[in-house]
């Protein structure tokens, strides 16, 4: 190619290949995670240079929208737009529907699969409508990963379900509901994060999977996404000893190459997940790491750790002979592929929706994301049901610092306390609860008199690790129930803590389950247990409580 001999061509066409993190916020003062996020100038800079993708996080949908304009008028390119609202443009930005995450689905799957495709189609429709409606054309999702491990620490209830056939059928259901709203489609994480234990936020998980245990299980709903014309696929930091024992999936050609491009005979574009992550950056350097997931086969750089770095190690790979200028051209194409499929999806789509923040989410999304709420909830309650006494009501989070969901006006904390229950919350900074003792693992002493109205929030959340599932929860509810300190009991997130319970717990104390931890599913579960006058609060004005003991 001509710009091979031009190198600030070739640094141009190079940066095209990057997708690089932004905050959904305006100023830099607002940004949340700023050594991630970076600041207005140097996104100028990279954009006029070329790169080619921004992912974003953080902010309201009237700011997203605001800021995905202000994004492509620095850009010398047409970007892709990305976010990770797997459940909901509200799960990332405020004003936004949040849903209850897919494994909600999945559990109704198994007792009505019709109408559970049917819900998964709706799912897809109402996250590509807003997505699209904020500016952004690209949806990091559907996951694809078959949740087969419990204790999966990052992936479990993001998952659409634990059989490939379940998996398969919702996830191409959600990616039809998508693809009518005109926004791609990204099927992650190749060749499966399911049946992982730790989280590659963190470090590498490493498996013994054969590709004879991949085609049987993992392969299978990346495959039916691909028959269905996914537009992406995204690869997993993840360790397959008996496939490639010396790169992870994201830097092995035997996965991405081999396994992908020829065996799955997958020809559009492929995207790393975050180089940032532990799992990729604690063993290799920004520069080397982007370079060897181009070698491998990748098409699109998700959050290089350094963003120089990364385009200059790979302009060096193609000057020096290390890669073919072919490889450059191929994944150009694809990405010129992606942008111009966005015009073909849905032709009379109008990109341009002026919904103030008042009415961004319209009755036919809330409605829903009620729906599955009512749909997924289970409460298990005597007809004589009473709570027997007024006490401490006992919050579980797994970071006091992360809970977009828990707030001083949350129902989870505003219902009981409205009825006299004094609110203690437990979370990875405040005191410690546990002792070594099997039978008996609370330390009553430091959580008060009781008696208790349990509340858990667990469920798999990247950058948390695996140290809440190791918790015992199990033993702590009946060393409760053996001194009569436990009058009440809700599970939110983790059907498998849920189930784990339920096998242990006195059918005389009410207790009910939401996949959800939003604050639709609070308040519908705890209008079960307490007179309910709760107006949704304005999250925007809200502060989240930083430390209770």
């Amino acid at each position: 190619m001509s710009f091979l001999g031009n190198e600030e061509i070739l640094r141009k066409k190079v940066a095209e290949l990057l997708v690089i993190r932004a905050s959904g916020h305006i100023e830099d003062v607002q940004r949340n995670y700023p050594e991630w996020e970076l600041s207005n100038s140097e996104l100028q800079k990279f954009l006029s240079d070329g790169v080619g993708g921004v992912i974003l996080f953080g902010g309201s949908v009237i700011e997203l929208k605001k800021r995905c304009s202000m994004l492509q008028e620095w850009a010398s390119n047409p970007l892709l737009l990305a976010a990770d609202v797997e459940e909901g443009v509200g799960q990332r930005f405020q004003g936004g529907t949040w849903l209850v995450p897919p494994m909600a689905i999945a559990r109704i799957y198994f007792k009505d699969p019709q109408r559970a495709i049917s819900l998964a189609e709706r799912y897809g429709r109402c996250v590509g409508n807003e997505a699209r409606r904020c500016g952004l054309n690209w949806v990091l999702a559907p996951i694809c990963d078959v949740n087969n491990n419990p204790k999966n620490p990052v992936i479990n209830v993001r998952s659409w379900g634990e059989t490939p056939k379940s998996v398969s059928e919702l996830v191409c259901a959600f990616n039809k509901g998508l693809d009518s709203e005109g926004v791609l489609s990204c099927a992650k994480h190749f060749p499966g994060h399911g049946d992982t234990g730790v989280d590659s936020h963190l470090q590498l998980p490493v498996l013994e999977t054969d590709i004879s245990e991949l085609e049987d299980y993992a392969f299978i709903p990346f495959k039916a996404l691909i028959n269905n014309g996914v537009a992406s696929i995204m690869t997993a930091h993840i360790l397959l000893n008996k496939i490639d024992s010396n790169y992870p999936a994201t830097l092995s050609k035997n996965i991405i190459k081999e396994l992908l491009r020829e065996r799955l005979n997958f020809q559009s574009l492929v995207v790393t997940d975050a180089l940032l992550m532990k799992a990729i950056s604690n063993q290799y350097g920004s520069g080397e790491a982007a370079v060897m997931a181009i070698e491998a086969g990748a098409d699109l750089l998700l959050m290089p750790e350094n963003p120089y770095e990364a385009i200059e190690s790979i302009c060096q790979a193609f000057q020096s002979g290390r890669m073919p200028i072919e490889r450059l051209e191929a994944s150009l194409n694809r990405r010129r592929d992606a942008l111009s499929r966005l015009k073909k999806i849905n032709p009379n789509i109008n990109y341009k929706d002026n919904n103030s923040t008042i009415n961004f989410i319209q009755d036919e999304q809330m409605k829903f994301a009620n729906e599955l709420v009512d749909l997924s909830s289970e409460i298990r309650l005597t007809e004589d049901f009473k709570l027997k006494d007024i006490g401490i009501n006992l919050i579980r989070v797994d970071n006091i610092f992360s809970s977009k969901f828990l707030s001083s006006s949350s129902p989870a904390i505003a219902l009981p306390e409205n009825a006299g229950f004094k609110t203690v919350i437990l979370h990875n900074l405040g005191v410690n609860i546990w002792q070594e003792n099997a039978t008996e693992p609370l330390i009553l002493s430091n959580l008060g008199k009781g008696p208790f109205f349990l509340q858990i929030f667990l469920r798999g959340n990247p950058f948390q690790g695996n140290h809440f599932f190791q918790e015992p929860w199990i033993a702590a509810v009946e060393q409760l129930q053996r001194y009569k300190l436990l009058n009440g009991l809700v599970v939110y997130g983790c059907p498998y803590l849920w189930s784990q319970l339920n096998q242990v717990l006195d059918s005389s104390i009410p207790a009910a389950y939401s996949p959800g931890q939003i604050i639709e599913a609070q308040e519908k579960i705890l209008s079960h247990f307490f007179i309910s006058d709760f107006n949704q609060p304005n999250l925007d004005q809200e502060k989240s409580i930083t430390f209770t003991d």
